[in-house]
C-alpha cells in the first residue's frame, strides 16, 4: 500500500471505481434507466432483488425520498441482510437451487415488469435462477454484477452459468474479486471493500436517468419526498394513492 492514511487510499480507490463505472457504463446506465421509464409508461411494476450485503443497493431505493415510488423490493427471506442468525444462512441459502422459483411464483411479478438483480458474483444460484425465471416470465431484467467474476470464478448453478449471462441489461461495478481494496504488511487479509458504494451510485444514477426519461416523455415521474420536509407526507400520499395497484411495501 503506497503513501497516504489507510481512509484517504480507500477514498481514492472507491473514487476511481465511480470515475470508471460513470465513464464505461454510461450506455447501460441509460439503457437500463430507459428500460425502467418504458416499464413505467406502458403499466408495468419496477423490483428490485439483492442477496446478502448486496440487498443493501437494492433497499436504497425502495421507499426512498427522491427515489421512485414504484420500486418495489423483492425480498427472499433469509438473505435480505445480516438480521438472520446465523449470518452464514444467509449464504448458504444463495447457493440452494430452486429457492429463486418458489420466490417468484408466489410473488406480484408478472409479465411486463421489470426486476433489477444485484449480485456481487452473480455466481450463486440465487441471482442465476432469479434471472432465467424471470425472463422466462416476460419481466424484463437488469442484472448488476463484477462481470470479472465470470472469468476468475466458477458458477455455482447446475448451467454453469452467471447473472450476466442472463440479463436483458449488465452494468458491471468494475469491483475485483474478493471485494477489498486495500492491503497492509501487518494485515494478513485485503480489507475495506468498496461494492455498496459503487453498486448503490450506479442504481441511484439508473433512477435518475429513469425519472429525467419519464419527463422527456411528458410523464411526471412518481417520486417520493421526505417525510421530514413540509408537506412532504401529503405529497407521498397523493403518489400512493395513484400509483397503489403497483406498490407493494404498503397495505
Amino acid at each position: 500500500m503506497s503513501d497516504g492514511t489507510p481512509a484517504d487510499l480507500f477514498f481514492d480507490a472507491a473514487i476511481g471505481l465511480l470515475r470508471r463505472v460513470r465513464e464505461e457504463e454510461a450506455e447501460a446506465i441509460g439503457a437500463a434507466g430507459n428500460l425502467l421509464a418504458d416499464t413505467v409508461a406502458e403499466g408495468g411494476r419496477l423490483f428490485a432483488f439483492g442477496a446478502g450485503h448486496s440487498s443493501l443497493a437494492a433497499q436504497d431505493v425502495v421507499y426512498r425520498a427522491g427515489g421512485l415510488a414504484l420500486m418495489n423490493l423483492l425480498a427472499v427471506p433469509g438473505v435480505v441482510g445480516v438480521d438472520v442468525v446465523p449470518a452464514t444462512l444467509g449464504s448458504a441459502l444463495e447457493r440452494v437451487d430452486g429457492l429463486a422459483s418458489a420466490v417468484l411464483d408466489t410473488s406480484p411479478v408478472r409479465a411486463g415488469d421489470a426486476l433489477v438483480i444485484i449480485s456481487l458474483s452473480g455466481r450463486n444460484a440465487l441471482p442465476v435462477e432469479m434471472a432465467l425465471n424471470a425472463r422466462a416470465l416476460g419481466v424484463k431484467v437488469i442484472g448488476v454484477t463484477s462481470v470479472a467474476y465470470a472469468s476468475q470464478t466458477t458458477s455455482r448453478h447446475s448451467t454453469g452459468t452467471f447473472l450476466k449471462d442472463h440479463c436483458d441489461i449488465v452494468l458491471d461495478s468494475k469491483i475485483a474479486v474478493g471485494d477489498a481494496e486495500l492491503t497492509l504488511d501487518t494485515i494478513p487479509a485485503p480489507f475495506a471493500p468498496a461494492s455498496t458504494v459503487v453498486t448503490t451510485a450506479l442504481m441511484q444514477a439508473v433512477m435518475a436517468t429513469a425519472a429525467a426519461a419519464l419527463a422527456d416523455r411528458g410523464i411526471e415521474p412518481p417520486l417520493l419526498r421526505s417525510g421530514n420536509v413540509d408537506g412532504g407526507h401529503e405529497w407521498n400520499g397523493r403518489v400512493m394513492r395513484e400509483y397503489g395497484d403497483r406498490i407493494f411495501y404498503r397495505h
